[in-house]
């Protein structure tokens, strides 16, 4: 009993740290067009950021209850070994979080969790312990929002670019980035819609494991309001490497762009929120800025920063996979 009340304690802390670090690490990407621009300072962005990130994590639990059930079944971890592999999964995302943080990559908190849930549940029991209709659901809809916001964002820059065409730039551009303060804190929403979700539905899992909580419980207040408030703290740190890239090494990024990539990917990430569906933020707001760029000129986009970046998303849900297993295979030792 100790032992489990102990690990639940542990797997809570470790979950607020997840959410610190994607609050850092995911939120740069929402704010980078906006600073980019010069429409919001640093600081100003950033505290925006916060507070919409709280006030997204706060109202929405959709996306939670599919992390819950839709990658494992709680129930056949529960006990001191299933705490153990939530444990495992959370400090196999957390590593690979801050290792990519450190080299200023934007990759995926969301394949990077997904990933490590995976890879400790089939280090535990085999890969019987994977829900596979969720588990192939959720692939699915990390694999075809990018394409989305691609294509969105190509879309809405193209309209955009028509509508202003004989606009005089210098009006359209400082008009762009007074709606781009309003696009921020939009963008800022939804991801906390989206990604704080996360780490809500990791809580769940070792809460029903030990049975603190049944399956299918609504996620507790003090569960939503946790994870939002370690969201938003993280965010308030800021992540200037991720920012640097997002915001200036895809393309150069006008006013205008800012806004339509802005407008596209809270969209896109809102849309998948509503069906309760988890999706990368970092891969959505980058294929949108891709989307936007090839709108202007397909020679804009700066493709090797893309491809370093896409090469970074497909071999995140793998290595962290392999990670939170090898994760597993030590602390089992121990417990």
């Amino acid at each position: 009993m100790e032992h489990l009340f102990l690990l639940t304690v542990l797997v809570v802390i470790f979950a607020l740290a997840f959410d610190f670090i994607n609050g850092f690490h995911d939120t740069a990407n929402a704010i980078a067009t906006s600073v980019s621009t010069k429409a919001l300072k640093p600081r100003t962005a950033i505290l925006l950021a916060a507070g919409m990130n709280f006030l997204g994590a706060i109202i929405f639990t959709g996306v939670a209850k599919t992390i819950t059930t839709g990658i494992v079944d709680p129930v056949t971890i529960e006990g001191t070994n299933g705490l153990v592999v939530v444990i495992a999964a959370l400090l196999g995302g957390i590593f690979w979080n801050l290792l990519t943080w450190y080299y200023g990559i934007p990759s995926s908190s969301s394949h990077a969790i997904i990933g490590a849930v995976a890879g400790a549940a089939i280090s535990a029991k085999g890969f019987h312990a994977l829900e596979a209709e969720g588990f192939i659901k959720i692939i699915q809809a990390l694999l075809i929002s990018p394409v989305i916001a691609i294509t969105v964002g190509f879309i809405v820059m193209t309209i955009l670019a028509m509508i202003f065409k004989r606009a005089n730039l210098s009006k359209t551009n400082k008009g762009f980035r007074i709606v781009q303060i309003f696009t921020a804190a939009l963008q800022s929403f939804t991801h906390g819609t989206n990604d704080a979700q996360k780490a809500m539905g990791i809580i769940m899992i070792a809460l029903i494991a030990s049975n603190e909580v049944a399956p299918g419980s609504d996620v507790p207040l003090w569960v939503r309001i946790a994870c939002a408030t370690a969201m938003a703290l993280g965010t308030s740190i800021g992540g200037w490497k991720i920012i640097k890239t997002v915001g200036g090494k895809i393309m150069k990024i006008r006013p205008i762009n800012g806004a339509a990539a802005d407008l596209s990917s809270a969209a896109i990430i809102f849309t998948f929120t509503a069906l309760h569906l988890p999706v990368s933020t970092t891969h959505v707001i980058s294929s949108s800025i891709m989307g936007v760029g090839s709108a202007q000129r397909v020679k804009d986009v700066n493709w090797g920063t893309a491809k370093r970046m896409v090469i970074t998303w497909v071999i995140t849900i793998p290595i962290s996979a392999t990670v939170a297993a090898i994760f597993y295979q030590i602390l089992n030792i121990f417990f």
